[in-house]
Order: C-alpha cells, then structure tokens, then sequence
C-alpha cells in the first residue's frame, strides 16, 4: 500500500519522514499487543513469557513475602463428560500438559511449601482413562511424600481397578453430588445420559471403605435443589465433610458473552443459601461455602499451571510457574490466606491421621 502510493505521488522529505515515522509506530504497537498478549494469559508449558520492566519492578516488590501454597487445587483438564448448568471450570480448551511437565511443576510446588494437592478438572479420570490422574497421585505422595493427596471427581469414570492400583496413595476422594433425586440431577446436568449418579456415589463409597480413602461429598447449592432437604442421606453416607458451596458466577464461564454456561438461572441468594444451611444445621460434617467465603480462598491452577486470580469476578492467569517459579506466579493468585483460614481450609487431611474405623 506505501509502495503504490508513493508511485503515484509525489512526497517531500518532510511527508517522507512523517509516514515512516507513522509506519514504524504501527509496526511497534502491533508487537507490543502481540507481547503484552503471551505477558497476560497465553504461556502455555514451558513457553518462556516476556516480562514486562514494570512486571519485573513489581514481582521484585513482592516475590520476597509470596503466600506459601500450603494448599493447592490443579485443574490439569477442562474436559468433562457431564453438563452441569452452574460449571465455572468449563471447557474452553482440551489442553492437558505432558506428564513429566506436570510432575516437575508439583516438584516446584512442593518446594515452595505445598502440603495438600487437589486434582480436579474437567472431569479428572476422562483424561487416558484415569491412567494419567493415578500417576500424577502416586508420585504426589510416593515421591514428593505429600500429607495429603485428594481428588474431586463426578465419579461417573471410575474403575474398582484404579483403587486397586492407585488407592494407597490417595488420602481423599470428594464425589460431587447435587441432589438425592435423580431427576433433579438430571436437571442441573449432573448425569451422563440417563445413568444413574446416586448409583456411582454409593458405588465409590463402598470402594472408598474397602480401599482405604477417606469419601467426601461436595454439593453446589442453586434454584434446583435449595429446598431439598439432603441430611438424612448424608448422615446415613457418613462422608467425612461434606462441602456445600453457593452457586457462583464467573465471567468468561459460565456468565458474559464468552461464557460456556449461563448459570444466572441457578443463582440462589444469600437468603436462601442460610436457609439450607439451617436446615442442615444438625448435620455435623457439614462445611458451608458461601461466594464470600470461596471467592479468593481458593489457590487454583489451571492446565497451564497459572494461578487464577479470580478476585474481579472472573479467572485472570498468572503467568505459568513452569516459566517464572512459584513464588512469582503466586503473586498475581489473588488469594486470601486469612479467608482460606476462616473458612476451614486447613484441617486434619491426611488418612493416617483421621483415625477413621475402615
């Protein structure tokens, strides 16, 4: 376009000078989003992100006092067999990092003071049918020797096999499960056509007792099954929590134009969610999460291990810790050490301690 205008024209020095002045400026400003572009949100494995001076100014600042990931809950897949309505974890990519990557990420991990590793997706066992899932666990508490190793499943993929291999290293198998009625499940999208999910979680439970796992339960609590009443089915269960979360909107996940999901359906109010909550009152395993409590207390690390900030309503990534270390990394999490503490987020999560009668 310059070349043919310059043909047809004729330009003094000084227009000559000005357009390739402006020419330049434009070459500039396209690398410059191209940079601030893999700076923001697309490091992906061991893609070495460029860092920014005012990044490298302010990682300085705060790297030295970095939150210790006593905690951390890695979404290593974002495929998931199931179409829950509220997901806030959805597919946006199929992207699962090779195994010897993830295993060198948990190491640094570890290093940096993680005691607790929670894998969850996606759906966790759709990946090589839980093959890749059992290593990643064996080698969390076989090599790295961490206290606690657990794992939040829908549980529709599970095999007795995979306990049988892979149960000793496990401290913790959490099943989510909505409602006591199937038809509900079906409603929220927690099925897999008409197979019966109450069928699976008691099927895990009884697994989770031969094998030595201590079972969970997690329930998101919407418009679906606010008015359920779900005690006597947990008591007669007896899981040793039972997590009860608020509905909770994500921009870019399941609200906003890019969302997968369009959750505002299911949103319950804060009313309404202490209303279950009393309910359930008598219900001693119970451990409620309402949006305040889980919003930022949470350290999550997607398939490229970034942390997700999620303190503005929606999952801003870090840059990966397989690029810049943990300690920088965990400084763009967003997390709140002191909500994680209030809402129960350290507690007796080792097997070996729970003294529990198998």
């Amino acid at each position: 376009m310059i070349l043919l205008t310059l043909s047809s024209v004729v330009w003094s020095p000084k227009q000559l000078l000005q357009l390739c002045i402006s020419t330049l400026h434009g070459i500039l400003a396209s690398v410059f989003l191209k940079v601030r572009k893999w700076t923001v949100g697309a490091c992906k494995g061991t893609i070495t992100s460029p860092v920014s001076p005012v990044d490298s100014k302010l990682d300085q600042s705060n790297v030295h006092n970095a939150t210790t990931p006593t905690s951390v809950n890695y979404h290593f897949t974002r495929k998931c067999n199931y179409k829950c309505g509220f997901c806030f974890h959805t597919a946006k990519t199929s992207f699962v990092l090779p195994l010897e990557e993830a295993k060198r990420g948990l190491k640094l991990l570890k290093e940096a003071g993680m005691e607790k590793i929670n894998f969850s997706g996606g759906e966790p066992f759709l990946h090589d049918k839980g093959e890749f899932l059992g290593k990643l666990v064996q080698f969390c508490k076989q090599d790295l020797q961490l206290p606690s190793v657990s794992i939040v499943s829908n549980g529709s993929m599970i095999k007795e096999k995979w306990f049988q291999k892979y149960g000793d290293y496990l401290d913790i198998l959490a099943i989510s499960c909505d409602s006591f009625d199937e038809a509900t499940n079906q409603l929220i999208g927690r099925a897999q056509g008409r197979k019966s999910h109450l069928d699976n979680l008691y099927r895990i439970c009884d697994w989770c007792k031969q094998y030595k796992v201590a079972f969970k339960i997690n329930s998101v609590i919407n418009t679906f099954n606010v008015d359920e009443d779900m005690g006597e089915n947990i008591t007669r269960i007896g899981p040793v929590r039972w997590k009860v979360f608020q509905c909770l909107l994500i921009d870019g996940e399941n609200a906003g134009e890019t969302a997968l999901r369009e959750a505002e359906r299911f949103v319950i109010s804060d009313q309404q969610f202490q209303e279950f909550l009393e309910r359930h009152s008598s219900v001693s395993c119970l451990v409620p999460e309402s949006n305040e409590k889980m919003r930022n207390s949470y350290l999550i690390l997607d398939e490229y291990m970034r942390f997700l900030d999620c303190r503005d309503g929606r999952k801003d990534p870090s840059k990966s810790i397989l690029d810049v270390g943990v300690k920088e990394a965990i400084c763009f999490s967003g997390f709140d050490e002191k909500m994680f503490l209030k809402r129960g987020g350290k507690y007796v999560w080792s097997k070996a301690d729970m003294k529990l009668e198998w």
